[in-house]
């Protein structure tokens, strides 16, 4: 192989590991971020896993973050909290910075 298809082939390598780091970030965000919005809803810890689970699935509906966080803050506003727009976003922001922390101690 020439060093320049080994060059390529280690970029790719890298690329494609970066990328499922990513989505192992932003998964584990959803999941914590579930079960934030599902203590602040008083479920069970039954229910909140099981919350923190949809809150996942949500972030396959359409790109980038506005799905999960129209999930969430609607569930959020339909059990009638006073949760704003800003604390579900700010806990967000929070939240992928743990979620990064998490999985790179797992790698």
């Amino acid at each position: 192989m020439s060093g320049l298809s080994e060059r390529e082939k280690a970029f790719e390598n890298k690329f494609a590991h970066d990328d499922e780091i990513r989505f192992k970030v932003i998964a584990r965000r959803n999941k914590l971020l579930g079960l934030w919005a599902a203590e602040q809803m008083g479920m069970t810890a039954d229910k909140a896993e099981e919350y923190a689970r949809e809150v996942v699935k949500a972030d396959f509906e359409e790109p980038g973050d506005e799905d999960v966080f129209q999930k969430v803050y609607g569930d959020l506003k339909a059990k009638g909290l006073e949760i704003s727009e800003h604390r579900v976003r700010r806990q967000m922001e929070e939240l992928i910075e743990e979620a990064k922390t998490q999985i790179m101690n797992e790698v």
